[in-house]
């Protein structure tokens, strides 16, 4: 007798799960943005170093700044002025495919408190109060963005990770995955579930990625992923469907002491997700833009620690093939004196945001006007940057 799927989600009780709560064991329909492209938002939790991931090599007060971070000689060359953390430097094959590329020296209005908490909160919500504080009813900016998207449902957007995260909180539909304990099961219910699933590959697939992320994620803390790598797979399952956003979390940034080392692995969990995107997308990579974006960067001097401070002006990573790749983007101010923020931190020179609308704009069609009046407010969007091929 065949067991069928809908006899096995009513029975699932035997189980001892609940099957029919999973999204990825309950049939559903997922809802498709216009077009075929796809984003994914990456928000790296703890203030990423721009500076050390984005070296100005070029600029001779970098190394009279960070004396002991400067001594990191495995830095791979862009454009003869910046150059990469050799902890990326398994992504230059996408840099010389143009499929990779950076901003520098961008923030959000956030200024001087340079709180974590505050400052992610600006980050997700897209504010233009600098002060950065809370507000009741807050929403996330790519709720909102989803608000012009037509016929926008619950799968269109997706949120991966134990973290919550405001940037699609609001009245839009989404959907979420938590890895955890709903998919704790016995070595002989897998067996089971993969024996119904068997002949189903979408759900085969989705199950099995399902369990895989479960059994390798750690706890989440903070935000902080223990397996990267492991969320951006599955995230790539979801896209290769009609999910065509999706978000989640790194963390592992704050650097206040021994960065070459922490920075580092901050960053193999970076590019472990960004190539596992590329691996798990197949050919819908070349539709695909990843933005990393941080709540703010880290003082221009190294402190007695072998660290960086909380800082203010910082950098993005963005990779995929529907990328104007091979850029390193941004009006670069100078490491002088007289050119920091404060005596102390890399001077912003543009809004992340821009930069963000610039995107939604080419990627989904949504207008310039909208996007600076409802989903960045505030925000002068100026220009098309150009990040998108």
């Amino acid at each position: 007798m065949t067991l069928s799927r809908r006899k096995f989600l009513i029975q699932s009780t035997v189980l001892g799960c609940s099957a029919a709560a999973s999204p990825l064991l309950t049939p559903v329909t997922l809802a498709a943005a216009p077009g075929d492209n796809r984003l994914v938002v990456i928000i790296l939790r703890g203030a990423m170093d721009g500076l050390g991931v984005v070296r100005p090599s070029g600029d001779a007060d970098y190394a009279r700044y960070r004396p002991s971070l400067a001594a990191d000689n495995d830095m791979q060359d862009l454009d003869g002025f910046f150059a990469l953390n050799g902890a990326l430097k398994g992504l230059m094959p996408l840099w010389h495919a143009k499929e990779l590329s950076f901003v520098q020296a961008v923030s959000t209005p956030y200024r001087d408190k340079r709180s974590h908490f505050d400052g992610q909160d600006l980050l997700e919500t897209g504010s233009d109060d600098a002060s950065g504080a809370p507000k009741s009813g807050q929403t996330g900016w790519l709720n909102r963005a989803l608000g012009l998207l037509p016929d926008a449902r619950q799968e269109t957007a997706f949120s991966v990770g134990t973290a919550r995260m405001l940037l699609l909180d609001g009245a839009q539909p989404y959907s979420s995955w938590s890895p955890g304990a709903d998919l704790e099961m016995s070595p002989q219910t897998e067996a089971l579930l993969a024996g119904i699933y068997a002949d189903d590959p979408l759900f085969a697939s989705s199950a099995e990625m399902a369990l895989d992320l479960s059994a390798k994620t750690e706890s989440m803390a903070g935000g902080r992923a223990g397996n990267a790598k492991a969320l951006a797979a599955f995230t790539a399952a979801r896209l290769n469907e009609e999910t065509r956003i999706a978000s989640f979390s790194i963390g592992g940034w704050d650097t206040h002491n021994n960065q070459n080392r922490n920075l580092a692995r901050a960053l193999k969990q970076l590019s472990d997700a960004i190539l596992a995107l590329k691996s798990g997308l197949g050919a819908n990579w070349q539709r695909t833009t990843i933005m990393a974006i941080t709540e703010f960067g880290r003082t221009a001097r190294e402190n007695g620690s072998g660290g960086t401070d909380h800082g203010t002006g910082g950098a993005m990573v963005m990779a995929g093939g529907a990328l104007n790749g091979g850029h390193v983007f941004g009006q670069w101010p100078g490491l002088g004196e007289l050119d920091l923020y404060q005596n102390r931190d890399l001077e912003p020179t543009d809004d992340v945001r821009r930069y963000l609308g610039w995107a939604l704009r080419d990627l989904f069609g949504m207008e310039a006007s909208a996007l600076g009046s409802t989903v960045f407010p505030g925000v002068d969007m100026g220009d098309n940057v150009g990040i998108i091929a």
